[in-house]
């Protein structure tokens, strides 16, 4: 089975591609991953990219549609994909199919997870971790059980993401509506377009997901 997760950044997305791969085995294609790893190990496809990138420019869809190749010639007989972060524009779309059709794979499901703006940007501006060990907490939803000490690991460090702001969210909103409205009108005329809602708790969210891909 083969997956496009969207959603806007802080929707849960890598929350529940996780999920979804400790449950079920998919392998999470995301292209930023899929890049710093190509060029870490040398491939011929990450020394192209590395040069580009050295150069100051974009990546080019052509090497990053050769990168997904990769990833996907490589996954084990019967393992899924989800696909997170790509395609964002109609090109890479007709790409993808491309892609998967040569190797005898389609796109199941589509699935967004469809936010509450102004609830979006409260949980991403509250949202804080400890410095020691990472563990993730929040000023409205997830506090430390005692001020200023980790629960996991009785850290007094924390830190916050200088991107997590009100006007950086509100941006990324706007960029991710649109990138993502060229594709969404492909996947809907297939009938392979599930919305689920994201701001639901996270195992509701999970349990939504898996109601769709069984």
């Amino acid at each position: 089975m083969n997956i496009i997760l969207l959603g806007p950044p802080g929707a849960g997305k890598g929350t529940q591609a996780q999920r979804l791969v400790d449950r079920y085995g998919f392998k999470q294609l995301s292209t930023g991953d899929m890049l710093r790893a190509a060029v870490k190990a040398g491939t011929p496809v990450g020394l192209q990219a590395k040069a580009v990138m050295e150069a100051g420019q974009l990546v080019s869809d052509d090497i990053v549609s050769a990168l997904i190749g990769d990833e996907l010639d490589a996954l084990a007989p019967g393992q899924g994909a989800i696909f997170d972060g790509y395609p964002r524009t109609a090109p890479q779309a007709e790409a993808l199919d491309v892609i998967l059709t040569a190797r005898g794979r389609k796109l199941d499901h589509v699935i967004e997870l469809d936010v509450d703006e102004d609830a979006l940007v409260e949980r991403i501006t509250g949202r804080f971790t400890c410095a020691q060990c990472g563990k993730g907490y929040n000023d409205h939803f997830e506090l430390p059980k005692v001020p200023g000490t980790c629960d996991k690991c009785g850290s007094h460090e924390f830190k916050r993401r200088p991107d997590d702001n009100e006007a950086t969210v509100r941006t990324r909103m706007a960029e991710y509506r649109a990138k993502t409205a060229p594709i969404l009108p492909i996947y809907n005329a297939r009938g392979i377009v599930s919305h689920i809602d994201g701001m639901a708790a996270m195992d509701d969210v999970t349990a939504a997901i898996e109601a769709v891909i069984k």
